[in-house]
């Protein structure tokens, strides 16, 4: 296991190099002038663009300039962002611990859930709980992610007040903006129970609940679906016969042999899943205007922001790699053949 990782871990640079190389081909389609705010550390030398190019040698080769800009990522120095007036590393840095947050409160359900679900209609199938959980999984993708979001945003918010966009109330803000409040991990639940304000953290839930309910809905149709598909194959399987044949219990054989065997597409599929809730669902929060970094990768992208955009796009690939890494370690531990490849 260890030498499997250790492989994995090996391909990492290689990878993240040719992740730096693509971003920089795709910035070559960018003029001299628009590729200078990349290295502006500061709003002031916006106004400087011609002795930024001159410093920087962007009129020069380009494996002049990539090694240029290459230095400064390796750095941190990501630019300067103008749609979140400060530098793009700090950006990153401010937003993403909202996503994260977000991310975790839909991870842990759409999972437990999801995977129980399509395992039951696997085992029951052509019962009630299949064709349920098809019609479910079947009526949750026929309508995008947005306008699921519009219905929630109506309904619960609209209608019942009950889960209101943004990431807390006014009050809660200003509270949190005092020197009385501490930010230990700047995941707005767990700080405000660090803290002691359990208001804090009832309010934060209930800014959460709008897009977490939003993505659940979305996301666990295909999770369902998936799980059923590849339980349904795993069922059919010699060994799987021959473990109710020896008489084992029923629990046993679908719990121990059948699922664990199943789950390899269903890795795949959560690995993606995470790292796309990671790297911010923007329709989700755009809607919801909650304050995560796929929100902010959105307007920047929109308001031309250069560093802020390539930025952004730099750290979901990060995100993408390290998902794969994890989704390769899984494999191993759930089919040891898979540590022999």
């Amino acid at each position: 296991m260890t030498t499997f990782i250790a492989r994995r871990l090996l391909l990492l640079p290689l990878v993240a190099f040719g992740v730096t190389l693509l971003i920089f081909a795709l910035l070559q389609f960018l003029s001299p002038a628009e590729r200078a705010a990349l290295f502006v550390t500061d709003p002031r030398q916006l106004t400087q663009i011609d002795s930024i190019i001159r410093k920087y040698g962007l009129d020069q080769p380009v494996h002049i300039q990539y090694w240029t800009w290459l230095k400064k990522i390796v750095r941190g120095d990501l630019g300067w962002s103008q749609t979140a007036r400060m530098p793009t590393g700090r950006a990153i840095a401010t937003f993403f611990p909202a996503t994260l947050e977000l991310t975790i409160y839909i991870f842990v359900p759409l999972i437990l859930i999801g995977v129980w679900m399509g395992t039951r209609a696997a085992v029951h199938k052509d019962r009630f709980l299949d064709h349920f959980s098809r019609f479910f999984a079947i009526s949750l993708r026929g309508l995008p992610s947005f306008v699921w979001g519009l219905i929630v945003l109506m309904i619960f918010y609209g209608w019942l007040n009950w889960f209101p966009p943004g990431r807390l109330s006014l009050d809660a803000e200003l509270f949190v903006a005092s020197p009385e409040f501490h930010r230990y991990t700047r995941l707005m639940t767990v700080d405000a129970l660090l803290n002691g304000q359990f208001w804090i953290f009832l309010d934060a839930l209930r800014h959460l609940a709008g897009p977490v309910l939003t993505l659940i809905l979305v996301e666990m149709a295909l999770l369902v679906r998936i799980t059923r598909s590849s339980m349904l194959e795993v069922l059919r399987q010699d060994y799987v016969r021959t473990a109710r044949a020896k008489g084992l219990d029923e629990p046993v054989v679908i719990n121990r042999h059948a699922r664990r065997n199943a789950l390899i597409p269903v890795i795949t599929l959560t690995s993606l899943l995470f790292v796309g809730l990671l790297g911010g669902v923007v329709l989700a929060e755009t809607i919801f205007n909650y304050p995560g970094i796929g929100k902010w990768g959105a307007e920047a992208a929109v308001q031309l922001d250069i560093p802020g955009a390539t930025g952004f796009a730099m750290f979901f690939a990060f995100l993408v790699v390290l998902g794969n890494l994890t989704a390769d370690v899984l494999y191993a531990a759930i089919d040891p053949r898979i540590r022999l490849q």
